[in-house]
């Protein structure tokens, strides 16, 4: 994707050279890959679009995406770190996917394996947690299987926020029809309604773990065992009672030292961190912060150096 000069005043030869300076000024700062950063900025053109479609569904999302890539995105700080996230865990688990041995070989009949629960047997209540946790998982992408944001996972402001970021840009379009600006503001007040409503992927972590009690540890251990790092990430998010995104962001940083005392309230055996530990050792470019705090808004900012 073509970098996008700010709309501020300043011309792109004057930009270009600011951006080359910054770099000269600190060539060794770590910076996204094109990987990262065709795969934030897709994940936020895809949110941008869904939240339109939320408050008016004739919003021409093209032409909204590609104002906003050219003047900066509205908020762009928040939708930063949270689209990195989504961005990392995508790469993650993709690295994870390609990585992972093959199915281990079942023993035999006769050596006392208790058989799978039929078709259409009832499911425990962790069983059907457990796949409420899967389908919310299921929601972040789109049809095509390509990662983005649900809109029942975002903060509440966020998405006030961006719903009337965007209703402030349609407004522009419609404001000498009285009516249809009128409508405008009633879709934003039954939007943010509906959002208040909806449940996403934290709440149904944090379902999942109250539900585990002391199966909690045999369950995260499984989970890192098998590379299901959505079921890890939802139960270290539920126990330390943070966003998934945080959560995500916290793993995904994280020195290879910090994992057990960040992982401590899932109760797990030192051995049983060996696969994350591995699998995040495996990860290209990944960013490693001892304190998990620093901001991602300027790294993902349009017009950015991105080297």
């Amino acid at each position: 994707m073509t970098d996008s000069v700010p709309s501020s005043g300043i011309d792109p030869l004057s930009a270009r050279l600011r951006e080359l300076a910054d770099y000269l000024a600190a060539p060794a700062d770590a910076r996204l890959t094109e990987e990262q950063r065709a795969l934030a900025l897709g994940i936020a053109r895809r949110l941008v679009g869904d939240v339109a479609a939320r408050l008016d569904r004739g919003i021409d999302t093209e032409g909204l995406w590609r104002e906003w890539l050219r003047g900066g995105l509205p908020g762009a700080e928040r939708l930063a770190r949270i689209c990195f996230a989504r961005a990392e865990e995508h790469r993650w688990r993709e690295l994870s996917a390609q990585r992972s041995s093959p199915p281990p070989i079942l023993p035999d009949a006769e050596e006392g394996v208790v058989d799978p629960p039929s078709v259409g047997a009832p499911l425990s209540d962790i069983d059907r947690a457990y796949l409420a946790l899967q389908i919310a998982d299921r929601r972040r992408f789109d049809a095509l299987g390509h990662p983005e944001l649900a809109i029942a996972d975002l903060d509440g402001d966020l998405f006030r926020s961006l719903l009337l970021d965007i209703a402030a840009w349609r407004l522009a379009e419609v404001s000498l029809n009285q009516a249809r600006a009128t409508e405008l503001g009633d879709a934003v007040r039954v939007a943010t309604e509906c959002h208040a409503k909806e449940a996403g992927i934290a709440q149904a972590g944090a379902a999942y773990h109250n539900l585990l009690g002391p199966a909690l540890s045999d369950a995260v251990a499984d989970a890192i065992t098998r590379h299901d790092w959505p079921t890890l990430i939802a139960l270290a998010a539920a126990a330390h009672r943070r966003s998934y995104d945080d959560m995500a962001l916290a793993l995904l940083t994280a020195e290879t030292a910090a994992l057990p005392s960040l992982l401590a309230p899932l109760n797990l055996d030192r051995p049983a961190l060996a696969p994350l530990e591995a699998s995040l050792a495996m990860l290209p470019s990944r960013a490693i912060i001892e304190d998990g705090a620093r901001d991602y808004g300027e790294m993902l900012a349009p017009g950015r150096n991105t080297r």
